[in-house]
């Protein structure tokens, strides 16, 4: 009797490559929409910074930019890492003996 968590190759071809798929397509688009909306949001917080007349607002709008970059950074390098592990995993899967 077949063991219910054994699964042939084309079987995992069905689950894995529309995820794959998707992954492929979307990391990219996710990694322009979030560069674009996170330079328009640095450059608001660096002219807020920059128009900020009292000590504390200047101080508030400095943590609020240091925030916000250190945030988008933190996207960044997990998208990436995202893509690079989708290439490592596809390399894997492909060349894993069913």
């Amino acid at each position: 009797m077949k063991s219910m968590l054994l699964m042939t190759s084309a079987e995992m071809t069905k689950i894995i490559s529309p995820i794959l798929e998707v992954c492929k397509v979307l990391v990219p688009a996710l990694l322009a929409v979030v560069g674009a909306v996170g330079a328009i949001y640095c450059i608001l917080l660096g002219v807020k910074y920059a128009r900020a007349s009292e000590p504390q607002e200047h101080e508030n709008a400095k943590k609020a930019l240091q925030h916000a970059i250190v945030g988008f950074v933190l996207i960044f390098v997990l998208l990436i890492m995202l893509q690079v592990g989708i290439s490592i995993f596809t390399d894997w899967w492909q060349g894993y003996a069913y």
